[in-house]
Formats: C-alpha cells, sequence, structure tokens
C-alpha cells in the first residue's frame, strides 16, 4: 500500500501516518549470518500459548511456539494431582448464539471452529483433566499450528541491535545449544514452580507436586496440609475418609469463591473438609503464619509442630525440644502428625531469563509474577509479553484473567495491539448511527463474552461524533459517564469518518484515574470525545490523538 493510500485510508496525514514510518512496522532485519530469525516466538504450548498462535496463525505472521514436552497441555497431563478441573463446562444454556454460551463454557479456546468447543470432549460438568489435554492436542493438530516439541528453552537474553524496532532482539537457546532470535517474545509458560516458605523442618514437608494420591497409603494416619487454597482442599477431600483426622493450616481464614466473587478461592466442589470442620467431626483448621512455627522429628518418627523461638541453637535431640502443650494443654496442634503435606500454589519460573530482561523486582508479589504494565508487556523489556496464568498479576483476585476463560480474551487484545503497532492493523471497531446505537450496547451487553469474564480488565468505548445536531460527547468524560464502580481500560480509537458513533472491541486493560477497582459483573461505556484530553489518557502508546474530529 502507498503512502498516499494509506493516508486515504487511515484519515488525515500527521501523527498516524509518522507512526506508519516508524519501524516498528517492519519487524524482520536485514539477512546476517546469525542465527535463525522469528518475528513472534511463543514459549509454552498450553492453552494461552496455543491461543495466541491461532491468531497469528490467521494473521499469517511468522511464528514458531516452542514446547518441551511432546505434546500441548503437559501441565494438565500432571495437575490437579486429582485430576477434575474446576472450570465449569456448561454444555447447555437454552441459546443458540455462540458468542453467549462462551460466557458458561470456561474451557474452549477461541477458534473459527465450531467443532474445537470443548464441549464435544467432556460431558461432565466439571471435567477431567485428560479431556483438556485431549482438546489442547487436537486443537493444535486441526489448526495446523506451528509448535517446535520437544525444545525446551533454556536461557532467554537480550541482543541489543540497532536494527530491531526496539533496539534489541531476543535470543533463545534450546537445550541442544540452539539458537533462536526474534522481534517479539511472548511468554506463556505458566506458573510451574512449587510455592516454598523456609521454616525450621520444611525438609520434612511433602509437596502437593509429588505426593501420592492413593488414599490407601493415608489409612489412620493424622495429616497436617499446609496451605488453604483449591489445591490444599482437594488434597483433602482426596483421604477425608480414610485418615484419623486432617488439619489444615495457613496465615489466612479460607476465602470461598461464592462470597469472594473470585473463581481462584475455594469452590465448593472441593470443600467437604469445612463441613467436616463445622459438624465437629475431628478435622480442623488452624490459623498461623509458617515462618513462626517449626516442625521437629521425634524417635517414634512422626512430627510434631512447635515455635520457632523455642528452637535452640546447637545440636539437641527432638525429645529435648521445648513444645508448646509443654505449658499448654490445649494446644490445638498438641497431637504428632504422620504426615505432613505442603500445598502453597505455585510461582512463575524465571531460571530461564537473563537479568537483563528485568522481569522481576525481588518485591514479594514479583516473587510469584513477572512484572507486567497493563497491557501486558513487560515493565523492564520492550516487546516482551506475558501471557496466560503467568500475567494474573494484572487482575490479581479482581477477575478471571489467570484462567482460560480470563486470558483467551486477553491474548486476543495483546495480538491487536501487536496488530496495530507492527503491521498497521486497525484496531477492530463497527460503526452506527446514532438511531441503533442504544439497541447496538443493548446487544453487547447482552451477549458479549470477553467483557462479561473479564470484568474490571475489559471494556468497549463508545466515540460518538457531532452530526445533524446531537449533544457533543465532549461533555461527557471518563469521570462522569457512568455512576456504577469504573472498570480499566485503555482504548483504541477506530474513527476514520465523521459523523455516527463507533463501538471499539474489547480494549485493552490500563488505569482510569480516581476510582475504585470494580467487582461486579458488567461492563461501563464510556462517551468520548476522540480530540480531547480525556480521550487521550484511554489511548494505548503511539495511537494519535487527532483520529477524528468532534464539535464543542
Amino acid at each position: 500500500m502507498s503512502l498516499l493510500a494509506a493516508a486515504g485510508l487511515w484519515g488525515p496525514p500527521g501523527l498516524l501516518l509518522t507512526f506508519a514510518l516508524h519501524p516498528a512496522l517492519c519487524l524482520r532485519p536485514a539477512p546476517t549470518s546469525g542465527p535463525p530469525h522469528r518475528d513472534y516466538c511463543v514459549l509454552g504450548a498450553g492453552p494461552a500459548g496455543l491461543q495466541m498462535a491461532y491468531f497469528l496463525q490467521r494473521a499469517g505472521r511468522d511464528y514458531a511456539v516452542f514446547e518441551r514436552a511432546p505434546r500441548p497441555g503437559s501441565f494438565f497431563t500432571r495437575y490437579p494431582r486429582h485430576r477434575k478441573l474446576i472450570s465449569i463446562n456448561k454444555r447447555h444454556t437454552g441459546k443458540a448464539n455462540a458468542e453467549f454460551n462462551l460466557r458458561h463454557d470456561w474451557n474452549s479456546l477461541l477458534s473459527h471452529d465450531p467443532r474445537l468447543l470443548f464441549r464435544h470432549y467432556s460431558s461432565a460438568y466439571f471435567p477431567d483433566a485428560g479431556d483438556m489435554v485431549r482438546y489442547l492436542d487436537d486443537f493444535a493438530d486441526r489448526l495446523g499450528l506451528h509448535v517446535l516439541y520437544n525444545t525446551t528453552i533454556a536461557h532467554v537474553t537480550l541482543n541489543k541491535d540497532r536494527q530491531a524496532w526496539n533496539g534489541h532482539y531476543f535470543i533463545l537457546t534450546d537445550q541442544m545449544g540452539h539458537a533462536h532470535r526474534c522481534s517479539v517474545l511472548l511468554v506463556a509458560t505458566g506458573l510451574s514452580v512449587p510455592n516454598q516458605v523456609d521454616f525450621p523442618g520444611s525438609e520434612y514437608t511433602e509437596g502437593y507436586e509429588s505426593v501420592s494420591v492413593d488414599p490407601k497409603d493415608f489409612e489412620g494416619q493424622n495429616v497436617l496440609i499446609l496451605g488453604r487454597g483449591n489445591s490444599a482442599f482437594e488434597t483433602a477431600e482426596n483421604i477425608l475418609g480414610v485418615t484419623n483426622f486432617i488439619h489444615m493450616l495457613s496465615r489466612s481464614r479460607v476465602r470461598l469463591s461464592w462470597a469472594t466473587h473470585y473463581v481462584g478461592d475455594l469452590r465448593a466442589i472441593n470443600n467437604g473438609l469445612l463441613d467436616t470442620y463445622q459438624l465437629k467431626s475431628l478435622d480442623g483448621l488452624l490459623e498461623s503464619d509458617l515462618t513462626d512455627l517449626a516442625i521437629v522429628k521425634d524417635r517414634e518418627g512422626k512430627f510434631r509442630v512447635t515455635l520457632k523461638f523455642f528452637l535452640e541453637e546447637g545440636n539437641q535431640s527432638a525429645d529435648a525440644i521445648t513444645l508448646p502443650q509443654d505449658d499448654n494443654d490445649n494446644f490445638a496442634m498438641r497431637v504428632a502428625y504422620d504426615r505432613v503435606i505442603r500445598c502453597l500454589g505455585w510461582n512463575f519460573d524465571f531460571s530461564i531469563f537473563d537479568k537483563s530482561l528485568r522481569l522481576s523486582s525481588g518485591g514479594e508479589f514479583s516473587k510469584k509474577y513477572p512484572l507486567v504494565k497493563a497491557s501486558y508487556e513487560s515493565k523492564g523489556s520492550r516487546g516482551l509479553f506475558v501471557l496466560g496464568t503467568a500475567s494474573h498479576s494484572v487482575d490479581y483476585r479482581k477477575s478471571a484473567g489467570g484462567f482460560i476463560h480470563g486470558f483467551r480474551y486477553t491474548a486476543r487484545a495483546i495480538h491487536r495491539l501487536l496488530e496495530h503497532r507492527h503491521h498497521g492493523v486497525a484496531w477492530p471497531s463497527t460503526e452506527h448511527p446514532v438511531s441503533q446505537l442504544t439497541s447496538s450496547i443493548i446487544r453487547r451487553i447482552n451477549e458479549a463474552s470477553g467483557l462479561y469474564q473479564m470484568f474490571g480488565v475489559l471494556a468497549d468505548v463508545v466515540l460518538l461524533k457531532e452530526a445533524g445536531g446531537e449533544v457533543p460527547p465532549c461533555r461527557l468524560g471518563p469521570a462522569s459517564a457512568h455512576s456504577h464502580p469504573p472498570h480499566r481500560g485503555r482504548f483504541l480509537d477506530g474513527l476514520d469518518r465523521p459523523g455516527g458513533a463507533h463501538l471499539t472491541s474489547e480494549a485493552l486493560p490500563g488505569e482510569l484515574f480516581g476510582h475504585r477497582s470494580a467487582k461486579l459483573l458488567c461492563r461501563v461505556l464510556l462517551p468520548v470525545c476522540p480530540n480531547t484530553p480525556e480521550a487521550a489518557s484511554l489511548l494505548p502508546a503511539g495511537v494519535p490523538e487527532n483520529a477524528g474530529a468532534c464539535g464543542n
């Protein structure tokens, strides 16, 4: 396309034309003798990696997915340990509208192929993890996605180069020592490192990732479980009927998903231990910070819990260490345990990423998640995006971005950003006469799945243009355009013709200043004048503020 044609298509020349000339639109470097180059590299062939691969393939982009296992979805071949997923598989809604049905389908990835809906792979409301493995296998195979299996990326670093659009390329080295180079790196490796708390006696604990799943191995035993999330309750549910008792220890109280509206909190399917606890059947929930405790092993090989300050320096037998029950016979953990099981969740694996990428600041929260902006791009390395579960820091405990039914939409938003940034493809939008605006908004409210699942993160924006005596929309700004708790959003304005109203598709996350975060299942539609400071605050970096005119 000529520059003149581009100007005619996108509107008046100026900032937008300048953006079109930016080298970001040319990812591929001049031929060199270095490692093979791809525009996009995706790490991990789990749900998020395959979802991004689908969008890249449909757009005809140069990409490859690197997967260490021989098939996609390797996480689900092992986890959850007891094989039942907590993502609902609602196969019937009474509706024929595919977009509406996705609101209640928590397992399917987005594609154009109706055969690749998860309801065809399981009839169970809470499906088996093996069905997810089979589904992801078919998703990659039927769509012909470019996945390099049995390829473990052992190290990722930066190579500074003036030819690169952002001043560097990403160099990926696999287990065979082969290097791969790309302009944009999309990390979809999930959370795979078991979270461990270091305290005296922590070496005696068994991890969720390796503990036996055979209930017979716990027959007649006293069991202490460290943690109070779904993995802890899942483990307890499996052995509840064979143990003497189960104690569950955590520093915080149980958070029930039906009360918090957060899908990552304890789900009813796993909460059998709450029944036995409340109905006084020996099982118990205890509260303490693990860092204040210590576990000692007695002469019979059983484990006793004491306070860390009772431990003295130097060698001494377990029988000589003071126990809390020595002074208080009502100490909750006075009985010895046969097993102590650690179920403390997962962290991101930072080990393969060079420090030059600056993925972690070393803070407490950033030990679990990489540091990313609201657009899911790394704060430390431009061109590196984090997808899927590992990107949940953007909406942790606020929305569904850590789960398939949420991150399938954030992956789509990231892809749209990349299409706009590197290939000049406008963010999708629709234009309606003002007479049809109300019905269009109502339809989106009643049917849209992305906004329904990613509440508080994605949003629609209605951009109004003055025509035929309409009220100038410049009088409405983000702070005064709604009464609900506001949603976070950064939006791409797609105006290219005067008059009418434009409704953008789900927009990238960002921050609306001066508001609290939302916890309601609703969306906010913000009428905004394109050529104002209010609109500028909503636009992604690099998008022109003068994409359309607006009367005052």
